[in-house]
């Protein structure tokens, strides 16, 4: 039960702080976007579900890690892929640079991949459930650099 706990709350804090730093107001409402960009309304949708996928694939690789060492490893990833996630949002929305987001996002897509492998190691179910993540992080890097590219410089 400890494992579903803290994949729960981990997941849930990192959406409700992803969100708080998301403001889809005049400022990013103004920003040129590229014309295959999701509807606004597809991000929570999809969020909702890579968040739900993510804390499953974290209880699941938890309950089949063959050592300490791997929990640890999955929990310290987790945790450093949670914070880069908050900290993008932070960049892109709150402090308005989407070109220090785009540097960012490469880190987020390391830590997301590094998550997934290391997971897979546990389980390969897991690893699979965190495939979605690690597509829609690079859907977002890929829009995050056009943004970039249709509306710099920043600053």
């Amino acid at each position: 039960m400890f494992p579903v706990i803290v994949a729960s709350m981990a997941a849930a804090l990192v959406a409700m702080l992803g969100a708080t730093m998301t403001d889809l107001g005049p400022w990013y409402r103004s920003l040129a976007k590229p014309g295959w960009a999701p509807p606004d309304l597809a991000y929570p949708v999809v969020w909702t579900a890579v968040f739900a996928l993510t804390a499953l694939a974290g209880v699941t690789a938890w309950r089949h890690a063959r050592s300490r060492a791997a929990v640890d490893w999955l929990v310290a990833l987790a945790a450093l892929n949670g914070f880069l996630n908050i900290l993008w949002s932070m960049l892109f929305f709150r402090l308005a640079r989407p070109d220090w987001a785009g540097v960012e996002v490469v880190a987020l897509i390391a830590s997301t991949a590094a998550l997934l492998w290391v997971a897979a190691r546990q389980s390969r179910t897991a690893g699979l459930m965190l495939l979605p993540y690690l597509a829609w992080v690079m859907v977002a890097a890929l829009l995050n650099w056009e943004i970039v590219r249709l509306n710099g410089p920043f600053g």
